[in-house]
């Protein structure tokens, strides 16, 4: 068995490319090889800066010789008269086979010619000669680059090639116009540490040669290495290195020998909002900030950075980077002191300037709608006259940071530097945390809003968002979503989930809309296709984070309906229920209880489809005539439905659809009685006013069932 290299030097990557390149290597490399029949023993794909490498081990000599079968034309059309056709022939001209070789089969088409062919195994290296290219070349990413005068594409451009095959160079060149690149054994080191080129004697000797020359290969022991160093530089000026996992993962693939670097600044810069600060560090710098202790905000005036130079030289590293910094933090502490020397509100006038969307306006006027939407959530919510007015205030300063110089250069601190600058203009804080909060949660990880007013700004802004830009026929496709009209609308239900918000969206979107016609953003013309655009956008955002809250498929659609209009329109028009009767089916699904009324309730509801009763209906006294019935067991039916009302009712009002649940499985035993019991019925009796009353008696079963969920949707468990 033989060991194979590939390594590809370049010119500097992209950060973003190595780990990408590196996990397209991880599953194509392994796919190309079985389908060459190559069953190694192991794939190792490494990636720096300046290089992609693979090390693939035990690689037999050549493939195994084997047998494929090749299915050919049918008897019919191989053979006339016991005769071969033109068409037999030409096929055992294409297979290297005679006629003789033929053996016939029957399949459900008919019979047809086989032959089996007996395939030689080609040599490994010849193989992987022909594979190496499109390994190179197939990979993708983002500003792929041309260079010299030829036509091949890379993110940079390639300087060198190693193919070993044990201790064997594969022959290999890439021709790029007056350009080739060969392959060899010879290899680029560390430029500073280890500047001459070296050379790999054998495939497998390529991570001890490289790591010799002051090259880690390997991203996952770079990664390590930083973490540790990091960690131990912090220690030593008495703190803790705050570690952002995206940080680290782009500091790993900029380095081919890292060395942590503790650096410093000066103190009088932590007056600066730490904000700022740790996003000047990570976002410019690529620096690790440094806290006081584990879980601490408090930040100290250090610094680390990840050099790829001379570890020797650290102290020289430092000072440089520090020069850096204390430049940075100048223009951060320069854009604070600025940016307060006037009160947020003043900002306001400014938000004209700033364009939401061509069609939709300034920021200003979508500040002067979100006022709007939020005033409608607090009549809905019914709120105290205090919570309106936080609300309010909150509504009309929450996007001011965004004409800030801060927020100008670091557009990822809106709302941190708006709830900063809010409480230095003196707002309540309650306003400040809600000018912030509103932009929370910003994925699907973040934190949720804690406070009324940040939940109800956040709502309102997504709203005017979601009905601005749909309204403009801009809807999200499967690959492009450029406003983030999805995380708008799962942030939506989310926090109204999260708050316990007993919001109507059905009625909130409608007065939206309306609020819309009247600024003339929308005709009149086109309100109910954009109800309907949007109705269905926020089920199927329902449906998906069920589903991530552990909601099976099935009961999914029990509670949202499928092409149900009154469960659609009941599930918008109260959120928290659908999210309770969704999580109970699921409980009373893992405890049993829907087993056991699962049978009778959907036999009903399969038979009520031939009565004429609509959903709505609960109550039999008014819709069923007892001097129809000819058997006990339907009056015994009869009074259990009344009993089951105001059960049902309760359940209803309280939310509490066990005591449904409770009823259903009491009525059952009386329901499975008027089917299959010595005093059963035939349901489509011939006289048609007593099957109208007992397909009744079973429309009204289903009604109540429908309280919690459609269960004509449950997959019996």
């Amino acid at each position: 068995m033989a060991t194979f290299l590939l390594e590809v030097g370049t010119e500097e990557l992209p950060a973003s490319f190595v780990a990408s390149a590196i996990d397209q290597w991880r599953s194509r490399i392994p796919a190309d090889l079985k389908e060459q029949f190559l069953d190694p023993s192991d794939i190792q794909v490494y990636g720096t800066p300046r290089r992609l490498a693979v090390v693939i081990e035990g690689l037999p000599e050549r493939q195994a010789d084997r047998e494929e079968e090749v299915k050919g034309p049918s008897v019919k059309a191989a053979f006339k008269e016991g005769k071969p056709t033109k068409a037999a022939e030409g096929f055992a001209r294409s297979r290297g086979v005679s006629v003789d070789d033929f053996e016939t089969r029957q399949t459900e088409k008919g019979e047809f010619i086989f032959v089996t062919l007996k395939i030689p195994g080609r040599p490994t290296a010849e193989l992987l000669t022909e594979l190496i290219p499109p390994w190179i070349f197939g990979l993708e990413g983002k500003r792929f680059m041309r260079w010299g005068d030829g036509d091949q594409r890379f993110s940079r451009p390639v300087r060198w090639l190693v193919a070993l095959l044990d201790a064997e160079v594969l022959p290999l060149t890439m021709e790029n116009g007056a350009e080739a690149v060969t392959s060899d054994r010879r290899s680029e080191a560390h430029r500073v540490l280890h500047p001459d080129p070296i050379s790999i004697p054998t495939a497998s000797a390529y991570l001890e040669t490289l790591r010799s020359a002051f090259v880690e290969p390997d991203p996952a022991q770079r990664r390590e290495t930083i973490e540790s160093q990091a960690t131990a530089v912090a220690a030593e000026v008495g703190g803790v290195a705050v570690i952002d996992p995206d940080l680290l993962e782009e500091v790993t693939d900029l380095v081919e020998y890292p060395t942590a670097v503790v650096g410093r600044f000066e103190p009088e810069f932590l007056e600066v909002p730490a904000e700022v600060l740790v996003m000047e560090m990570e976002s410019h710098q690529r620096y690790f900030p440094v806290v006081k202790e584990a879980g601490s905000k408090e930040l100290l005036p250090y610094f680390i950075t990840v050099s790829n130079g001379d570890p020797a030289k650290a102290d020289i590293i430092a000072e440089g980077n520090g020069r850096v910094i204390r430049a940075r933090l100048s223009d951060g502490r320069y854009f604070f002191d600025v940016d307060r020397k006037k009160p947020l509100e003043d900002y306001l006038p400014q938000l004209e300037t700033v364009t939401f969307q061509e069609d939709l306006g300034s920021m200003r006027q979508k500040v002067d709608r979100i006022v709007q939407i939020a005033g409608h959530i607090a009549r809905q919510l019914e709120l105290a006259e205090g919570d309106r007015a936080t609300i309010q205030r909150a509504a009309l300063l929450c996007k001011a940071d965004l004409v800030t110089q801060m927020v100008g250069e670091f557009p990822e601190l809106q709302g941190v530097m708006g709830q900063k600058y809010a409480l230095a203009s003196n707002e309540p804080s309650a306003v400040a945390d809600a000018v912030f909060e509103h932009y929370l949660p910003r994925g699907a990880a973040d934190e949720m809003p804690q406070t009324l007013a940040g939940q109800v700004v956040g709502i309102s802004d997504r709203l005017d968002t979601l009905v601005g830009i749909f309204s403009l026929g801009m809807l999200p496709t499967g690959s492009s979503d450029p406003f983030a009209l999805r995380r708008a609308a799962n942030a939506i239900v989310s926090i109204t989930w999260d708050a316990n918000l007993g919001l109507n969206l059905e009625q909130l979107l409608e007065q939206v809309m309306a609020d819309f016609v009247a600024a003339n953003l929308l005709l009149e013309s086109k309100v109910e296709t954009l109800r309907d655009q949007l109705r269905a956008f926020f089920l199927q955002r329902v449906r998906t984070l069920l589903e991530e809250r552990g909601i099976d498929y099935d009961l999914n659609n029990a509670v949202l309906g499928e092409a149900d209009r009154d469960y659609a329109e009941r599930a918008l028009q109260d959120l928290l229920d659908v999210r309770d009767r969704a999580q109970f089916l699921q409980s009373i699904r893992e405890n049993g209880a829907l087993d056991r009324i699962y049978e009778t309730v959907n036999r009903s509801a399969r038979l009520a489809k031939q009565g004429d009763l609509g959903f709505d209906a609960l109550d039999p006294a008014p819709l069923i005539q007892p001097k129809l019935f000819e058997k006990t067991s339907e009056q015994g039916f009869y009074d259990s439905l009344v009993k089951l009302l105001p059960q049902t009712q309760a359940a209803q009002a309280e939310r509490d659809y066990q005591k449904l649940i409770d009823a259903l499985e009491a009525i059952t035993p009386t329901v499975n009685n008027f089917f299959d019991g010595e005093d059963s019925v035939l349901v489509m009796a011939d006289d048609p006013d007593v099957r109208r009353n007992r397909l009744t008696l079973l429309g009204l079963l289903r009604n109540h069932a429908r309280v919690l969920a459609d269960f004509g949707a449950i997959v019996k468990s």
